[in-house]
């Protein structure tokens, strides 16, 4: 029975552990992914231009992230000129970024696509960033959202 407990310890342990984000301090030059670089990233601003015209852009865009999940760095928002966000996240979690992130300004290069958010997915996101209860509580409809799965992110 006592291996059992341990065992049951040892398992609950290795959760915790693997569900951390990765450490650093997201230091200029700090790379994610695939190795890119900044040329040829377009601002927020012209970003926000071409997606007007498109459901999905491959593109590089530079811009300040906001917000990083706090449990595991799987996903994370740049903030927009009209003070909404992009919400980056990779496809299949193939990339995690540190906490430290928040604050620093990336160029990210990969696919954005417009896209509706469900109810139960923006409410799991919020619950993520531990956002108030009356916040979570609040989202009621789906929500409209500029989608990006990058490929690589470079910390300027």
């Amino acid at each position: 029975m006592k291996k059992i407990y341990f065992l049951i310890a040892c398992l609950f342990t290795g959760m915790l552990l693997y569900a951390q984000p990765p450490a650093g301090k997201a230091e200029k030059g700090a790379s994610y992914g695939k190795k890119i670089t900044p040329e040829g990233a377009l601002t927020t601003a012209q970003f926000i231009t071409k997606m007007n015209k498109t459901d999905t852009l491959q593109t590089k865009v530079v811009g300040t992230v906001v917000d990083v999940c706090p449990k595991k760095g799987c996903w994370w928002t740049v903030e927009l000129p009209d003070k909404t966000t992009l919400f980056v996240k990779s496809k299949d979690y193939d990339i995690f970024v540190p906490t430290a992130l928040k604050g620093k300004t990336v160029v990210l290069e990969g696919v954005a696509f417009n896209s509706i958010m469900p109810v139960s997915e923006a409410k799991h996101y919020e619950e993520d960033a531990n956002k108030p209860k009356d916040a979570i509580n609040s989202i009621v409809k789906p929500q409209k959202k500029i989608r990006f799965q990058p490929s690589g992110v470079l910390v300027l």
